[in-house]
């Protein structure tokens, strides 16, 4: 057994205001995301501004916070809203959705597309290659802050969670950081300097982050009021299965499409 690092929350104080550390992840993330997706614009030469990242940024972070927010109403938790349907629009309770987050981002990003007359799929080859950094910072705040940690294990590098009880279980949240945040990150960034057919680097995101996150869901605690829905399986590997489906098929049409357009 590993001590579990019981990090404070909160890293900063001045009188009744305080900085948390999750707070500080969504701030990398955000820097990291403009620095990243700059410097992949400048490589496939895609003429986007400093002005014009912060509007998609913009319009992708509105798409996660509505898509996250119904997501998790709609799929995770229902019959509790549908009785408390006024606790819908209490975020600061807690409950996001990934996969809602992602439609909602998907669906925004591409509405900015249009209204600037950008291609759809040549900015989503270029923004996605930051979202890893993202996640992967998002995750390391879920380790500080205790919380979505794993499944009961024996295995020499658990933790008791302060939240979880007194089982050690897997830290599943550095899990998750490390396939879906540096893993994914390093594939999409090699993949984004070669000459691949449009729409390909995005789709490999969709593929593999389906792959990451089934595999870690075996590690991860399933949600309470949910358990395991399909034998082993948890929602979240029901929802990131066809992810990994979806996202191989539409790869190698655009891979197929690529190949046709070149012949």
């Amino acid at each position: 057994m590993i001590p579990y690092p019981k990090i404070d929350p909160v890293f900063f104080r001045i009188g009744p205001l305080a900085f948390r550390w999750y707070g500080m992840m969504y701030a990398l993330s955000f820097f990291s995301a403009i620095f990243i997706i700059r410097t992949v614009a400048l490589k496939k030469k895609l003429k986007i501004t400093q002005d014009e990242i912060s509007d998609l940024m913009l319009y992708a972070a509105l798409g996660v916070i509505l898509g996250g927010r119904l997501g998790y109403v709609f799929i995770y938790n229902p019959a509790f809203y549908l009785l408390n349907p006024a606790k819908i629009f209490a975020v600061w309770e807690g409950g996001m959705s990934f996969h809602g987050g992602m439609i909602g981002a998907i669906f925004c990003g591409i509405l900015y597309c249009k209204r600037r007359g950008f291609d759809v799929y040549a900015v989503a080859d270029v923004a996605i290659v930051s979202v890893p950094v993202g996640l992967g910072f998002g995750r390391i705040g879920n380790f500080i802050n205790g919380e979505l940690y794993g499944r009961a294990t024996d295995l020499p590098w658990c933790m008791v969670f302060p939240q979880g009880g007194d089982l050690c279980r897997h830290p599943s949240q550095l899990y998750q950081a490390g396939l879906e945040g540096a893993a994914l990150f390093s594939i999409l960034w090699f993949f984004s300097k070669k000459d691949l057919a449009p729409g390909v680097v995005f789709w490999f995101f969709i593929l593999f982050y389906g792959l990451f996150r089934f595999l870690a869901e075996f590690a991860r605690e399933p949600d309470a009021h949910l358990g395991l829905l399909l034998g082993p399986l948890s929602m979240g590997q029901l929802l990131s299965l066809p992810m990994f489906v979806l996202g191989l098929a539409m790869a190698w049409r655009c891979h197929l499409r690529g190949a046709s357009l070149v012949q």
